[in-house]
């Protein structure tokens, strides 16, 4: 009963973890994502259109990424910027609950002035003293918490944005420096994303990286996560080999084998707690063999088989571990119950982006432990069923 209360209890927090990081993660990176392996994708408003098409698909948002540094007046740091398109349906529905202040509605707004382009070309000395209004803004971003805090800005300040860009007939390298507003802060709970990961309104990004017209990739938002390889692959085969189609579960290889290894690990190590359950059931079976050899010479006496007293105790020992069985999966149900609506059980949101143990409750795992406990308890009848058949009545009768 306690092992099986534990395991259940332990598959489903587990359970929990991975599911609510998935969903984290995945709210800020794409599930599908569709790529031009010849550069930036053209002409995306119909390919945006065909994929949308498919049953499968809940939406998809074309984005552009660029790297860039980004400073306030307290401090500075390199972030990975992502276009994305905010009055998107698909990216509302997956932002809008990361959202702790401002909104991301403000990405929508445009710039107020031209941006500012800082080539290597030295300025003519007539100029050296000029000086040069910054621009007002050149539209919003929306950062994490954790970038917000180190560079100390809240909604409404201005950052400085500045990245470098390939320009020219011989690729020269330049650099483009923009003023935005932080128009929205987010917390995902995942560290890297909430100090690493900016958002841009995408013409804005278009713009400010020098790719009017232009995108980097297209994301594509699943119905179902189950259906993630079956819409991959019909991706590929409609666009065909010029595009590069990679899914969430590429991404997250490591991730996802971490947490699975840590289920198996956990539910291998509950199950010998079930085991050593079972042995303590095949010691209780052999008391009661050695309590019983006058009825059990009795009933063999009156012509009861060895198979007949070999089925008796094996189903003794089935009837005791199933109740064992079915009372540990009703206090582990309450168990999951009791502690995914009353969270008295605190951790530290720092590190795992949650403040109280997620559960997520599968059927299946239930089914599958009780499977497993019962087979358990099934092997630990067979010792000691087939020595209360081995005995003799007339041995037990002369003694």
């Amino acid at each position: 009963m306690i092992g099986v209360a534990a395991l259940v209890m332990v598959l489903a927090v587990m359970s929990g973890f991975e599911q609510s990081l998935r969903q984290r993660i995945l709210t800020l990176t794409p599930q599908v994502e569709v790529l031009g392996f010849g550069g930036s994708i053209i002409g995306y408003p119909e390919m945006e259109k065909r994929i949308d098409g498919l049953s499968a698909v809940g939406g998809s948002d074309p984005f552009v990424v660029g790297q860039a540094m980004m400073s306030s007046a307290h401090g500075l740091s390199g972030v990975l910027v992502r276009g994305i398109d905010p009055k998107n349906a698909a990216i509302l529905t997956q932002l809008l609950q990361y959202i702790q202040q401002g909104s991301i509605t403000s990405l929508a707004a445009g710039p107020t002035t031209p941006i500012e382009t800082a080539t290597p070309k030295a300025k003519p000395a007539s100029d050296a003293g000029a000086s040069v209004s910054p621009p007002v803004s050149d539209g919003a971003v929306a950062i994490g918490v954790t970038l917000a805090t180190k560079l100390k800005v809240h909604v409404g300040d201005l950052l400085n944005v500045v990245a470098p860009i390939s320009m020219g007939p011989n690729a020269e390298l330049t650099t483009k420096t923009g003023h935005f507003i932080v128009g929205a802060i987010f917390a995902s709970g995942v560290a890297f994303l909430d100090k690493n990961l900016a958002f841009m309104g995408l013409p804005n990004a278009q713009l400010f990286f020098g790719r009017e017209g232009k995108v980097d990739g297209i994301e594509v938002r699943l119905k179902n996560l189950d259906q993630t390889d079956a819409v991959t692959a019909q991706i590929r085969t409609m666009l065909g080999p010029d595009y590069q189609v990679t899914n969430w579960e590429q991404f997250n290889q490591a991730a996802a084998a971490g947490f699975q290894m840590l289920k198996e690990v956990y539910a291998i190590v509950l199950l010998l707690l079930i085991a050593v359950a079972a042995f303590n059931l095949v010691a209780t079976l052999i008391m009661v063999v050695m309590e019983k050899r006058k009825d059990i010479a009795v009933l063999m006496a009156m012509g009861a088989t060895p198979g007949d007293i070999r089925r008796i105790f094996v189903l003794k020992g089935l009837i005791v571990g199933a109740i064992g069985t079915a009372a540990g999966l009703a206090i582990g149900g309450l168990g999951c119950f009791i502690v995914a609506h009353y969270h008295f059980i605190h951790i530290q949101r720092e590190i795992y982006g949650m403040s109280s143990l997620p559960v997520n409750v599968q059927p299946l795992s239930f089914v599958l432990v009780a499977i497993a406990s019962l087979l358990l308890c099934l092997l630990a009848t067979f010792y000691p069923s087939r020595q209360a058949a081995n005995a003799l009545p007339v041995e037990v009768f002369r003694s």
